[in-house]
């Protein structure tokens, strides 16, 4: 197994763009806490006969608390998490630990708490240094906080992290240079950014349909997102993902192994969890997963994948990262058939200089990548079973 991933699901506030799974109010933090602790301890009994999402006793190598917002929990809160985790599972010597932590919850003493306590990554929900767009995208923090906790959070953790968004309406390309260098003037070694979406129920969807807000376009994104991978590249990041970038040795090694299609289990909820044939996803409901945690049942669903939707997810995961798709392996797990259609299909991309063979890899070009999610979408297969 490679990780456990743990969903914090309350905010102070909700961002315009968020289509994730939270709430803003904290009267069930405690409760939520004692739930997640005991969704570990229960996975942990499961073997792979008696539920296969919960595979043991393989080696934990990355715990990752996303949200939601982890770092409104207290420290103590996290702690405990991570020593049930310690508890209940075989965990890798010196594993990846990674909090998900906004600015204005990271102050001095909190960061200092955080360097003291098993967690060794860090990763900042940024998303611009103008307080425009913070307000844009109704962001609880505010410019000042953003760089005070950068100036700190960089003396006390090596490996951290920050996010970035591009394609804002009316963002000009200036502006969007001025985030990544003032970003890349706090020396982190991991930058991750991402395109503005408009995502079904949230407010800048609301806003959009009204015309309160200009709807991203997506030249402006692909243009911002040719800035950002030119400039990352000239300050020494690999491009490893489509939204990833890192020094060496500081990729995420938890992000990876989604991409890598490794296993993984998802605690509280809205969480999911991969054991290879298998995903699962828990209640989106912090009621009723409270509730059903507390009379020792697991809240999930089930879906077992065919051989058609695992080659699916291999190509939409290798063309998203620099390991690409290995033609060997989809003859070896999937069968020639897979592979002549994956050939068929790839022609016009190659001719079109959007994807290239190398040592039979299928990759995309730096032309391909912005679309790559649209070149995998046409190599899927649909029809086989």
């Amino acid at each position: 197994m490679s990780g456990i991933y743990i969903h914090i699901p309350f905010c102070k506030q909700a961002c315009h763009y968020c289509d994730f799974h939270f709430s803003t109010s904290l009267k069930k933090k405690d409760e939520m806490v004692a739930a997640l602790a005991k969704e570990i301890q229960l996975r942990s009994k499961f073997t792979s006969v008696t539920h296969p999402l919960s595979p043991i006793p393989e080696t934990i190598e990355t715990i990752y608390f996303g949200g939601g917002t982890p770092s409104i929990l207290r420290i103590a809160d996290l702690k405990f998490l991570i020593d049930e985790v310690f508890r209940n599972y075989k965990v890798a010597d010196n594993p990846e630990i990674t909090v998900e932590a906004n600015p204005d919850d990271l102050n001095e003493v909190t960061i200092r708490e955080l360097a003291n306590s098993p967690v060794n990554r860090l990763s900042i929900g940024i998303q611009s240094f103008f307080e425009d767009d913070l307000k844009l995208m109704n962001r609880a923090h505010n410019v000042e906080e953003a760089k005070n906790c950068l100036e700190i959070a960089t003396q006390y953790f090596d490996n951290i992290s920050i996010d970035l968004i591009y394609g804002i309406p009316q963002m000009s390309p200036d502006k969007w240079l001025q985030n990544i260098e003032t970003a890349l003037s706090f020396n982190v070694p991991h930058i991750s950014s991402y395109a503005l979406t408009v995502e079904p129920k949230t407010a800048l969807h609301s806003f959009v349909e009204k015309g309160i807000i200009l709807p991203p376009d997506d030249e402006v994104a692909q243009a911002h997102f040719q800035i950002l991978v030119d400039k990352l590249s000239e300050s020494g990041f690999i491009h490893y993902e489509l939204s990833n970038f890192g020094k060496e040795n500081y990729f995420s090694k938890n992000n990876s192994s989604y991409w890598l299609g490794k296993k993984y289990i998802g605690i509280g909820p809205s969480a999911h969890s991969y054991d290879g044939n298998n995903r699962g996803w828990n209640v989106s409901n912090n009621s009723l997963y409270i509730k059903s945690i507390q009379e020792n049942k697991l809240p999930i669903e089930m879906e077992t994948l065919t051989k058609t939707d695992r080659y699916n997810e291999y190509i939409m995961t290798g063309l998203r990262t620099i390991w690409g798709v290995s033609l060997e392996r989809i003859e070896l797990e999937f069968g020639k058939t897979y592979l002549q259609y994956l050939n068929q299909q790839a022609a016009k991309f190659i001719d079109d200089h959007l994807l290239f063979l190398d040592d039979n890899i299928l990759r995309t070009t730096k032309k391909g990548k912005f679309l790559c999610d649209g070149i995998a979408s046409d190599l899927f297969l649909l029809n086989l079973e």
